[in-house]
C-alpha cells in the first residue's frame, strides 16, 4: 500500500492504520531541522519522516503573477494593513456600488505551472497529495473591513457582507476550476484554511456562521467532490461548536485540533465525532512540542492514537511548526506515531 492508497483509507475511515504529517514549519525552523535530519528542503523532510501526504499549496509556488505585481486582494487599497482591526478599503462602504467597482482580481493572472510540475512529481513517487487554492474568504472579508466591523456588518449592512464575500469565493472557486482541470487525476484531497475560533469559541455565533460563512463554505465541499476529490479543512480555534455543519457540509478531515483550545479535547472530540470525520493534528503546539521533553511527545502521540483509532493522523496542532519546537521533539512525534 502506497501512501495515496493510505490516506484515501484514513480519508474514508477505513484504515486499520493511522497516519503522519509533520506539518509545514516555518523557514527559520527549517534552518534546524535541514542538519539534524540532513535533508535539503521540506519536500526531503516529509520523507524522511515517512509522512502520509505532502502539501503542495498553490500560493507557495507563485500561482499569483500579476504583471504590475498588484496583490491578489488589494484589502487596503496600496496602504500597509498593521492589525486585524484595521479597516481595508470597505470599511465604511454602504453602497453595494462601491463594491462591483473595485478592482477585483482576474483569474486570467494566474500560472499553475510550478503548482502542476510539484504535484506530477509527488503523484509518481506515490506520495498523497493535498492541494488547492487557500481560499480563507473568511480571513480575506475581515480584511476588507477590518474583523471587528466585518462581524458589526453582519447586522447592520448583511447586503454589503454578501457582496464582498461573494466576490473573493467566486475568484477562488474559478481558480480551483482552472487548477483541477490540469490536476484532479492526480490529487487526492482540497486542502483550505479559515480559523473560525479563538482560544475561547467561534469568532461569531452559531446563526452568523449559519448565515453568512457555510453557505460560502459549501460551495468549496460541492467542487471539490464534483471533481472526485476529498475535503480537508484547516481552522483553528475553539471551533467544537461548527463541527457538526462542517461534517454536514461534506468535510471529510479537520486540521488541526488546537489542543488547549476550550472543548477541543481529543477525548470530547473522540466521543463526539469519531467515525464521522478524520482528525489531523492534535498534538499541542501550544506547550508540549516547545517545551515538554520527547518521552512526553511520545507519550501524548500513542494517548492520540488510542483515543481516535487507525484512521486518525498523527500531526501537530498547528501546521506552522515555530522554531521552539526542537527537532528532538519532531522527531519523537514521527516515530511515535507509528511504533
Amino acid at each position: 500500500m502506497n501512501k495515496k492508497e493510505h490516506l484515501n483509507r484514513l480519508l474514508n475511515r477505513t484504515s486499520d492504520t493511522n497516519g503522519f504529517w509533520h506539518g509545514h514549519p516555518h523557514p527559520d525552523s527549517m534552518k534546524l531541522y535541514q542538519p539534524y535530519f540532513k535533508v535539503e528542503n521540506d519536500y526531503e523532510l516529509s520523507k524522511k519522516l515517512d509522512d502520509t501526504f505532502v502539501w503542495i499549496m498553490p500560493d507557495a509556488h507563485h500561482c499569483w503573477q500579476h504583471p504590475e505585481g498588484v496583490p491578489m486582494f488589494d484589502i487596503m487599497g496600496g496602504r500597509e494593513k498593521h492589525s486585524l482591526n484595521e479597516g481595508g478599503v470597505f470599511a465604511e462602504c454602504e453602497d453595494l456600488s462601491e463594491v462591483e467597482k473595485f478592482h477585483w482580481p482576474d483569474p486570467a493572472h494566474l500560472d499553475f505551472s510550478e503548482t502542476i510540475q510539484a504535484v506530477k512529481k509527488a503523484s509518481l513517487e506515490g506520495q498523497g497529495i493535498l492541494s488547492g487554492m487557500w481560499s480563507p474568504f473568511f480571513h480575506n472579508a475581515a480584511d476588507f473591513f477590518g474583523m471587528d466591523n466585518y462581524f458589526v456588518k453582519m447586522y447592520t449592512d448583511p447586503q454589503i457582507v454578501d457582496a464582498v464575500t461573494e466576490h473573493i469565493v467566486s475568484f477562488y472557486l474559478e481558480a480551483n476550476e482552472q487548477l483541477f482541470s490540469a490536476i484532479s487525476q492526480d490529487i487526492d484531497a482540497i486542502f483550505f484554511g479559515n480559523d473560525f475560533g479563538s482560544q475561547l469559541d467561534l469568532l461569531v455565533s452559531p446563526e452568523l456562521f449559519e448565515r453568512f460563512v457555510l453557505p460560502y463554505f459549501v460551495r468549496f465541499t460541492r467542487q471539490a467532490q464534483k471533481h472526485g476529490l476529498k475535503v480537508v479543512l484547516h481552522s483553528c480555534g475553539a471551533i467544537d461548536r461548527a463541527i457538526p455543519y462542517l461534517i454536514d457540509a461534506g468535510v471529510d478531515a479537520l486540521h488541526p485540533i488546537q489542543a488547549l483550545a476550550r472543548n477541543m479535547s481529543a477525548d470530547e472530540l473522540a466521543r463526539k465525532y469519531n467515525g464521522d470525520i478524520t482528525f489531523i493534528g492534535g498534538v499541542d503546539t501550544q506547550q508540549l512540542l516547545p517545551f515538554g521533553t520527547p518521552q512526553q511527545v511520545r507519550d501524548e502521540v500513542h494517548r492520540l492514537r488510542d483515543l481516535f483509532g487507525p484512521s486518525f493522523i498523527v500531526s501537530p496542532s498547528h501546521e506552522a511548526l515555530l522554531p521552539n519546537v526542537s527537532p528532538e521533539n519532531l522527531e519523537a512525534m514521527a516515530e511515535a506515531a507509528f511504533d
